[in-house]
């Protein structure tokens, strides 16, 4: 997690700033997805081959075939697999549709800031978690 304060000269930068953080996170949702069908079309071809390859040997397909090794807080996948891929790619897709969703409440939360007439001398400081406001402090400039 990423903690920032930014400063804002008033409402409708923010609101601008938030804004883009949306489409951003949209895009990168939306090209996720995308390499999430791609991936999961061939993870299920690799289960495929890798199954009737297991049964004609007649073996069971094991966790430990998975070849995942802990350095540090790290994991690395040796020989990584469509599966791996899939799971990164799933769990990538997640993250972005949490935040997505994250931006898109405190946008409506913001809502009442369009409400502010003159804005003017206001200084709009905002405490940030991953780009996301979490608090917003305002003070006369």
């Amino acid at each position: 997690m990423v903690v920032e304060v930014k400063a804002y000269d008033s409402a409708a930068e923010l609101a601008s700033t938030l804004e883009e953080e949306i489409s951003r996170t949209k895009s990168t949702l939306g090209e996720y997805l995308r390499r999430l069908d791609e991936i999961r079309t061939l993870a299920e071809k690799s289960k495929k081959i890798r199954e009737i390859v297991f049964k004609l040997a007649g073996k069971k397909i094991s966790q430990e075939a998975l070849s995942e090794v802990t350095v540090g807080d790290l994991n690395v996948v040796l020989d990584a697999t469509p599966f791996h891929e899939l799971i990164a790619f799933e769990d990538a897709v997640r993250s972005q549709q949490d935040r997505l969703l994250v931006l898109q409440k405190t946008r409506e939360a913001l809502k009442w800031m369009d409400q502010f007439g003159n804005t003017e001398g206001i200084k709009y400081i905002v405490l940030e978690e991953d780009g996301v406001p979490r608090k917003i402090l305002l003070r006369l400039s």
